[in-house]
């Protein structure tokens, strides 16, 4: 078999099989970003200490071993082997010379890729001036900058009438503080939020503060349209979902008061990737807004270019009464905001939710990243690149009954595994998408967690990070940074189809091909 090397690890190119059949069947996009020289290995070069095609030998995707000095205290969850001591871009080195390709870019939180020279170079400054790094709520230079930079991405709606409230260091804050003001202003305690969104907050209860105010969340169905609890998908599935939340904003439900707001997370990517419909979304704006009941933009996941708009709820226009930006914002330091109506902060008098808002890097850099993305127009490149990777998945996982679903919006990927088995028994509410899968009969089987683990195991194996989901394990997520190159992506795809190829020889039983749909 023909070999080609990129980034330091060497991919299977040519000689048959799923990732040759796939390479070059859909057209790679023109044009994007171009690749950083420091740390990212250029085609027909080598890591140091590489060991041949799979990458780490027997000790890849095993739990990582605590070094020697490493405190017995210091606890990892679910820890990849890796213990990386430099990386530039796409591209993450471990302290044994291995490359990868990172995949997960910090949960989504480096968007520029790890160490960009804008966002070093806005940093030094910060640190040569001598000025303090950390001053609360007193106006600096460095948060000024922060603030005009990002009231010039704000979807068209809210621009001229928005008012930034810094919170820190993370979503969880920001979540708490947007929830303060929407109690605020309506007078009311609930919130209600949308089922398979995780809006980063902490196991002890949801927007907790300690505070009186704190009021649990009332959780309605999102159409899902893969796995919908109530069946029937896409549009009938919306429209019942559109009128049960109707229903429950009314304060029609027995044990459900009106609520102060509603979240809305328009791709939830922290854990499946799930896309809401457009007409969904924009169907939940006007049930809200003929109530009078605010509502909050979580685009702490899918903010800053990562779903192919600067802000995801544009692809709706959707136009929010608050939003809550954090984890893509910063560029991989801790960087919360609440973005809310300039008319909603009249009733609030809340001083702000962190100890944290004032960090000067944090702002330096997140300036430097917004700044960025718009300049470079790296939301439209997320978009075009995110489509073509959508269709190249998909032509992968059409012959492995295994690989259920593919889906995302830009550069926010989810590869939902299921259960092979056509005699098991059909995975609850599971509906068919036509577009994705065998046949879409993949669609009627139940997660699986196990093939998602060894998918991640093989893919480091090959010199691949990727992400897990949280409470939907058997979801493998794709966070690229957003200037990936197109060469850059086909090696992630060469890399994650040799993956595939050996998930289904070694795990599944399930070689390519098409079995008969599940019966039921």
């Amino acid at each position: 078999m023909a070999e080609s090397v990129y980034g330091g690890f060497v991919s299977g190119r040519g000689g048959g099989g799923v990732a040759s059949a796939v390479a070059g069947s859909a057209r790679m996009p023109a044009g994007g970003p171009r690749g950083e020289a420091l740390g990212e290995t250029a085609p027909g070069s080598r890591a140091p200490g590489e060991r041949g095609r799979h990458l780490g030998g027997a000790d890849a995707g095993r739990p990582r071993r605590r070094p020697p000095g490493e405190p017995a205290a210091c606890t990892h969850g679910r820890a990849l082997p890796i213990v990386p001591v430099r990386a530039r871009g796409l591209t993450v080195e471990g302290a044994d010379g291995r490359r990868y390709l990172d995949c997960l870019s910090g949960g989504g939180a480096s968007a520029l890729g790890h160490n960009h020279p804008v966002v070093l170079e806005a940093v030094r400054k910060v640190l040569d001036s001598g000025a303090p790094l950390q001053v609360l709520d007193l106006a600096t230079p460095v948060r000024d900058a922060f603030v005009a930079e990002l009231l010039r991405t704000l979807p068209p709606g809210l621009t001229g009438r928005a008012r930034v409230r810094l919170c820190g260091p993370g979503a969880s804050e920001a979540l708490t503080a947007a929830a303060g003001l929407v109690r605020a202003v309506t007078g009311r305690t609930g919130v209600v939020a949308f089922t398979a969104a995780c809006h980063a907050t902490p196991a002890a209860g949801p927007f907790p503060s300690g505070g009186p105010g704190d009021a649990p969340v009332t959780r309605l169905p999102c159409p899902e349209g893969h796995r919908w609890a109530f069946g029937g998908g896409g549009e009938p599935g919306a429209e019942g979902a559109a009128r049960w939340a109707e229903s429950v904003l009314d304060g029609r439900v027995p044990g459900v008061p009106r609520p102060a707001g509603v979240v809305l997370e328009a791709v939830q990517g922290e854990d499946a990737v799930i896309v809401v419909p457009d007409g969904w979304a924009r169907r939940v704006r006007r049930i809200t807004a003929d109530r009078s009941i605010p509502l909050i933009a979580d685009e702490s996941h899918t903010g800053a270019g990562r779903t192919g708009a600067f802000w995801a709820v544009e692809h709706s226009g959707v136009t929010p009464d608050v939003m809550v930006l954090s984890q893509t914002i910063g560029a991989g330091l801790p960087l919360a905001v609440v973005v809310h109506r300039d008319d909603l902060g009249e009733l609030w008098r809340d001083t702000g939710r962190g100890t944290f808002r004032g960090n000067q890097l944090a702002m330096a850099a997140g300036a430097a990243t917004l700044a960025h993305i718009r300049e470079n127009r790296l939301a439209r490149h997320a978009a075009d690149l995110g489509a073509w990777i959508l269709t190249r998945l998909r032509e992968l996982a059409a012959p492995f009954p295994w690989m259920g679903d593919v889906r995302g919006r830009g550069l926010l990927i989810g590869i939902e595994l299921v259960d092979p088995d056509p005699d098991g028994a059909p995975g609850t509410g599971a509906s068919r998408t036509p577009d994705s899968g065998p046949r879409g009969c993949a669609q009627h089987l139940g997660p699986a967690a196990g093939l998602a683990a060894a998918l991640q195991r093989e893919c480091l194996r090959r010199g691949l990070i990727v992400a897990l989901g949280t409470r939907h394990p058997g979801v493998v997520r794709l966070l690229p940074p957003l200037t990936i190159t197109a060469e850059q992506a086909e090696a992630v795809l060469d890399r994650l189809a040799d993956a595939v190829e050996a998930v289904g020889r070694h795990h599944t039983g399930h070689p390519p091909g098409l079995p008969p749909c599940p019966r039921g």
